[in-house]
């Protein structure tokens, strides 16, 4: 099964992007708190950082957060920035074009609507 036809390649960019998006602004995010404000799963969350920490996109750092908790910080590197500007384009992209195919629909529907409306 092809995934750029049916959508599995795009939506990884798209969990890609949001990831990269999300921890440059806030690089403690935990794993989990980023699988709630993206509404996706943990497991997938924790699925696509360790693709982006393997392919050196994102570097990984312990720090104190209170207490004697540990956790993480993610940090983009110089790589990620620029897989962040090349998947933000994308994105803009593929969100342009599915803007301009629903204004074009919306004007078709306004326009049986009219043509409706006058028979009437």
């Amino acid at each position: 099964m092809d995934d750029d036809l049916h959508g599995g390649s795009r939506m990884r960019d798209d969990a890609r992007f949001r990831i990269l998006r999300l921890i440059s602004d806030r690089p403690e995010m935990s794993q989990r708190e980023l699988a709630e404000a993206l509404g996706l799963s943990l497991g997938g969350v924790n699925f696509c950082m360790k693709g982006l920490v393997e392919r050196g996109m994102v570097k990984v750092r312990n720090f104190r957060k209170s207490g004697n908790k540990l956790a993480y910080a993610y940090f983009l590197t110089p790589q990620g920035a620029s897989e962040k500007a090349a998947l933000t384009r994308a994105f803009l992209e593929r969100r342009m074009a599915e803007y301009q195919a629903l204004k074009a629909e919306i004007e078709a529907l306004e326009a049986e609507v009219g043509t409706a409306d006058a028979g009437r």
